[in-house]
């Protein structure tokens, strides 16, 4: 689960998988009824892993799994740890909100500079901005590394299913 730079706040994966891509999906499936330290959710050929709601915090991650086909025997797992879309969604709108609002004050003291009028209190509120954009990011990297034990656990439990049905299919075969 290494990712090549830090930054990343929502780590991407990629696996190219020897089997068919329904199998895959099939044996994640199964898992919900098997396991019930994780809750499994499959809408076509995407599988969504996540804590009990009782386990949730607010930035617990989930694991959103993409199992595509290439051909009969072999598929592309694409896998994207990340919190709740709900929490998702309200952290990026904070970080649109203090974009728009450092755009806005930044063409408002603009304008008053070339007008000659007083901008200094426009310049501090998009310094504010900036000093806001900053908490957000390492509220969310705080968020991402509080959770990295989570997001191993979910991890481990992927590659727990996919070996599992390995060894079923060569058990089979």
């Amino acid at each position: 689960m290494p990712t090549s730079n830090n930054i990343v706040l929502r780590p991407r994966f990629k696996k190219k998988l020897n089997k068919n891509n329904e199998v895959l999906l099939k044996a994640f499936e199964n898992a919900k009824k098997e396991y019930s330290e994780f809750v499994v959710t499959r809408l076509d050929n995407h599988v969504f892993i996540k804590f009990p709601k009782k386990d949730q915090q607010f930035w617990t991650p989930q694991l959103h799994l993409e199992i595509d086909e290439i051909d009969n025997n072999t598929s592309l797992l694409y896998g994207l740890f990340g919190p709740n879309p709900t929490v998702w969604t309200m952290f990026m709108f904070l970080h649109f909100i203090v974009a728009c609002l450092f755009i806005g004050f930044g063409i408002w003291a603009y304008t008053n500079w070339k007008l000659d009028s007083d901008y200094i209190i426009q310049i501090c509120i998009m310094v504010l901005m900036v000093v806001i954009w900053f908490t957000l990011y390492f509220a969310g990297s705080i968020g991402k590394n509080s959770n990295k034990n989570e997001m191993h656990k979910l991890n481990d439990f992927m590659n727990q299913i996919l070996k599992k049905e390995k060894a079923l299919t060569k058990e089979l075969n």
